[in-house]
Formats: C-alpha cells, structure tokens, sequence
C-alpha cells in the first residue's frame, strides 16, 4: 500500500469513520482526590488531604468538630490486628486510621504487601484510565491510589539559588523546572517533618547546573559533578537523614543531557539515589532499569501556555508517511539522512527543515499532517520529539539502541509507538508499510489516549505528567523494600 495514493486515503477515511473510538465518561463517583482535608488530633494534615471519608455503612461523613475529639481524648483506642483491606473509592475511616497508626517504613511495606497480592484484573476500574496504554491497568491503579494515600516528601531548603529551588521552566529541559515548581507549591505530599517522609527530594536543577558553572569550551564537566558532590556531603554531615540509607530513598530529577554525569563524583549518590532522567541510557552504567525512571522529555515554548497548540488531523488528512527534521547530532541522524534524505516522497527526512519545505508547512504542521514521527537519538538517547509526537497525535517512531523509553514500569510503549533498531534504519520505509492500517489506527487513537498523562499543568491534575512521573518514583521505592516474615 502506498501512502500517498488517492485510494488509500479514502480507505483511511472509511476506516477511521467506523472505527470505534473509546469514550471517556465524566466521572461523577467519589474519587480519592477530592479535596476533603483529613486532620489529626494534634491539628496537623500530614496524612493526605485528597482522600473521601467513609462510615462503616460506606455513607460520606465530616470530620467531627474539636468537643467531638475532646469527649473521645480518654476513650481507649482501637485495636487494630491485621491489616483492612486495600484502599477502595471512597476511602473507609478505619482503613484511613490504620494507615495514620503505621510507622513510616511500616506503611511502605503494608504498600508493597498490597502489591503483591492484587489481582490482575480490578473489579473497580477507573474510567480516567484508558487500559491499553498500560503493561497492567490494574496494579497501576492500585499503586497509585496507595500513593495518594500514603507517600509522604521531604524536601531540602539548603542550597542556593540559581542552581536549587529555581526551575526553568521553557525549553527543552523544562521537565526538571516543572517538575520542581509543581512539588515545591504541593500540600498533598509535601511534609515538613522529615520523620514521616518515605523519600527525600534534592531540589537541583542541572540546567541551571550547567549554566552556572559550565566554562564554555572547555570541554570539562567535572566542576559540576564536585559541586553536587560537596553539597550531598554537606546534607550528610548536616542531617542523619542521608547516611541512614545511604541515599536510597532520596531522589532527584535531571532532563539535561549532563544530568547523569553531574553525580559521578559521589558513589552513594551515583548507585543508590532513585534518578529520574531524560537521559536514560542502560549503556553507561549510570541509570539503571528497575531503580531509575525514565523522565520524559518536554519543549514548553510558552510556560504560561505549556499545552498550547496541542492536538492533530484527522488520519485521512495525513498524507506524509514519515517525518524528522533536526540537526546532526550523534550517530543516528546523520544514517537516517543518508539512506531516506530527499530520496522518497513518502519519507520526509531533513536535517534542518530546508525553507523549500517550511515554505509550505511549518515543522508542527509536518508532524500535524505525518502518520510516524522519526524520533531518532541525538547527542544523547532521549529526544523531546518523543513528547511532541504525542502532543501532534502522530505515532513516534523512537530510533535508539540501550534507551528506556519514559515512564516505561506502567506504560506498554508497543500500543502507542514503533521501536527501530538503529541497524534497521535502512529498511525503515519497508517496516512502517509493513504495519496494518488496522494496527496503525489503533496505535493513533491509543496516542491521543495518552495525551492526558503528558500534560504539564500549571495546576496538576490526576493522572497527568507530574503525577505520573511522581508515581514512578514512588514504584522506584516500593521495589526497594523487601517483605520478611517479620514484616
């Protein structure tokens, strides 16, 4: 089938016109995010604001006034001896009073334990969740509600501005900056008491990093790297905190292409630290499967508008079969250039987009009117054409070997994108018309699915890029805790 024939267009509206698209419905049910604020009888909110209170007849119920707490202050407490059963919408008071009478680290292994023992299908489904993007709808569903449950974030005032506590918002790095605006403005999972925290957050930016202390053409990133380094020694030496772990529940979050080179003068901090990197690449030694997560790799344009401009063309309305255009960078490009630059009309590969073709399409309308978006690697393995692949509803097609693609512990990358390896490139254009257009249809509604857990939000919603990234560090911790028979 060739793409630009007259005839495989009007099959592709034929197609798309009866395919049936999956409708979300409004959710009107109590959700574990409403905003019912949950106080202790010390007055303070530390356990999580967003969760609904329910009597034991499962009937909504408030919070009981200050002589309510008074009359029950000499009354003896409950005896709770097993565990009640996983969190549920909406949320009953006893689960929520067992939750508040855990330790910290007990409440990490009632999570874990509520893990393992899900069922792989849920008889509860929330309807804001598409399942076919998800490897297991089910325990991603559980895993989050546990979080909104439980976790509980310490975040570190110390260290200076520019390179702390200062996020840049715009470019191709603003996913650390929006990441770290968004958690230092929460009130759900942010504590002020380290004591109850179950991870701990390093507020850098290396972005910011890098402009401070980089000397241009020198060639040398290790200044970076010491200064991270002495500013971890100095949180160690300052609090317990870090040496009770050696770093392994504390975390940080890096979309420059330096990020994991800025912690390799610290062994603790390069091995054991939870690392949320754009730069996810298995091949160095550095981000590890499993531990790290995969931070996804954004261009905001606008950081009063960051979701600006977003969406695409109906299927039948995109004539290009393939598009990249992008400068030379690394190894891939210059490949994908050679075998597919200016030698087909249905693969439009450039390297910066020649103004003979920007004359008649913008680079967003190339993506708007693509079926596949070429996301090849550059310098590094992460590519913010991943994100704006899905932001335009074009299917990405990521090209680079040893790369974990984001988000990768819940999202099921097959549903929504074409992996290339790099030796195929030659036979990229066979392997995209080798797809059916059934499958094809599929993958790009799945896209437009997936929209919704991209999004930065200048208020977060559920389920969005924050949340999400949010809850696969939150996956990050619980894979560390180990279940004993003490346990």
């Amino acid at each position: 089938m060739h793409f630009s024939e007259k005839n495989s267009l009007a099959r592709l509206e034929s197609l798309e016109t009866h395919l049936v698209h999956p409708v979300i419905p409004v959710n009107t049910s109590n959700e574990l995010n409403q905003s019912v604020p949950i106080v202790d009888e010390k007055g303070s909110n530390e356990l999580n604001q967003s969760v609904p209170i329910v009597d034991e007849k499962g009937n909504a119920t408030r919070q009981r006034g200050r002589s309510s707490r008074r009359r029950r202050k000499h009354t003896k407490p409950e005896i709770i001896l097993t565990p009640p059963a996983a969190p549920r919408k909406p949320v009953p008071r006893r689960l929520l009073r067992y939750i508040r009478s855990l330790t910290r680290d007990e409440s990490l292994v009632y999570a874990k334990k509520e893990m393992e023992n899900i069922s792989s299908v849920t008889d509860d489904p929330d309807p804001e969740l598409y399942a076919p993007l998800f490897r297991n709808v089910s325990t991603f569903q559980r895993s989050y509600e546990l979080m909104e449950l439980i976790l509980k974030v310490y975040i570190y005032q110390d260290g200076q501005r520019p390179i702390f506590h200062q996020p840049s918002l715009q470019g191709i790095y603003a996913s650390e900056g929006w990441f770290l605006k968004i958690m230092e403005e929460n009130r759900q999972f942010v504590t002020r008491d380290p004591e109850k925290a179950h991870l701990f957050y390093l507020p850098y930016s290396a972005r910011q990093l890098q402009k401070a202390l980089f000397v241009p053409n020198s060639h040398n990133i290790r200044p970076l790297s010491i200064f991270l380094r002495d500013h971890v020694n100095m949180l160690a030496a300052k609090y317990p905190f870090w040496n009770r772990t050696h770093g392994s529940d504390h975390f940080l979050v890096a979309c420059h292409d330096w990020g994991p080179y800025t912690l390799t003068a610290h062994k603790e901090l390069t091995k054991n630290t939870i690392k949320a990197l754009c730069n996810a690449d298995v091949s160095e030694g550095i981000f590890v499967g499993g531990k790290d997560v995969s931070l996804p790799e954004t261009t905001i344009r606008n950081p009063g508008r960051p979701l600006r401009g977003l969406g695409g063309k109906r299927v039948s309305q995109r004539p290009i079969l393939s598009f990249f255009a992008g400068n030379m960078h690394g190894r891939v490009r210059p490949t994908l250039l050679k075998y597919w630059g200016d030698k087909d009309e249905d693969m439009r590969i450039y390297g910066p987009l020649p103004k003979r073709a920007s004359r008649r399409m913008s680079y967003v309308e190339h993506m708007k009117s693509s079926k596949y978006c070429i996301c090849p690697m550059g310098y590094e393995v992460n590519s913010p054409r991943i994100v704006e692949a899905i932001y335009y509803e074009c299917v990405p097609v990521i090209i680079a070997d040893n790369f974990v693609p984001p988000l990768n512990e819940v999202l099921d990358w097959s549903a929504f994108s074409v992996i290339v390896d790099e030796k195929d490139i030659p036979k990229l254009k066979e392997l995209l018309l080798a797809i059916p257009l059934r499958r094809y249809l599929k993958m790009q509604t799945n896209v437009k699915m997936l929209q919704k857990h991209f999004h930065w939000n200048s208020r977060p919603t559920r389920y969005d890029m924050f949340h999400m990234i949010l809850h696969s560090i939150w996956h990050a911790r619980l894979n560390q805790i180990q279940i004993t028979r003490s346990s």
